[in-house]
C-alpha cells in the first residue's frame, strides 16, 4: 500500500492486525468466586449461616456467591480470628441483633472487637514491662534572665518573643540596656 501525498508513511495502519478484542474464556467475577470458594470451606460457611439463623438453601442476595466468603476470609486472615472464633462471635452478635445481618460487612465490627478481645486476652498472660516515667524538664526559674541572654545574643529574635512585662522586668533588673532592645527590634 502506498502512502498518500499528503500523509506519511506513519499515517498508514498494517491491515493485517485484529483491532478486535478477544473475550477472555472466562469471565473474572467467576474467577474471583472460586478463589473465594476455595480459600473457606462448605462447612464452614454453612456452620457460620446457621450460627446467623440463615437457611443455606435461600439465601438473600448478599450471601451468594464468593465475595461474601472472601469476606469472612478477611476476618480469619486480617483479624487472625479461628474459624470457631468466627461463629461465636456471630452466635453473639445474633443474641444482640434478632434479625439475620444484611450481608457480612454488617457483622464487621462485631468480628473487630472479637479480634481485640483476644489481642486484649493474650496481652493479659504476657508480663508488660513498667515504663520509667520520662525526666521532667527542668523548669526555667529566671525568665527575665533567660530572655536577656537570647536579647544580647546576635541569633535571631522574634519581634513578638518579647512581651512588654518581660522587657520591663529585664531593664528593671538591668540585665539588657534600651538601646540593645531597639536593636533587636523590641519596643
Amino acid at each position: 500500500m502506498e502512502p498518500s501525498p499528503g500523509f506519511a508513511q506513519s499515517h498508514l495502519r498494517n491491515p493485517e492486525t485484529n483491532l478486535v478484542r478477544e473475550p477472555l474464556s472466562k469471565p473474572v467475577k467467576e474467577e474471583e468466586d472460586a478463589q473465594a470458594c476455595a480459600a473457606i470451606s462448605d462447612q464452614f460457611f454453612e456452620e457460620l449461616l446457621a450460627a446467623l439463623g440463615l437457611d443455606a438453601t435461600a439465601l438473600p442476595g448478599w450471601w451468594q456467591g464468593g465475595p461474601p466468603r472472601l469476606h469472612v476470609q478477611r476476618w480469619r486472615d486480617e483479624l487472625g480470628l479461628s474459624e470457631a472464633e468466627i461463629v461465636t462471635a456471630a452466635k453473639a452478635s445474633r443474641q444482640q441483633h434478632p434479625e439475620p445481618p444484611d450481608g457480612p460487612k454488617a457483622l464487621d465490627r462485631a468480628m473487630q472487637r472479637a479480634a481485640q478481645r483476644k489481642v486484649g486476652a493474650a496481652g493479659q498472660t504476657r508480663r508488660k514491662r513498667k515504663r520509667r516515667p520520662a525526666p521532667a524538664t527542668k523548669p526555667i526559674a529566671d525568665l527575665p534572665a533567660f530572655y536577656a541572654k537570647i536579647v544580647n545574643a546576635d541569633g535571631y529574635l522574634a519581634v513578638s518573643a518579647i512581651s512588654n512585662t518581660m522587657r520591663d522586668a529585664m531593664l528593671d533588673r538591668g540585665l539588657v540596656t534600651a538601646e540593645r532592645l531597639r536593636q533587636r527590634g523590641v519596643r
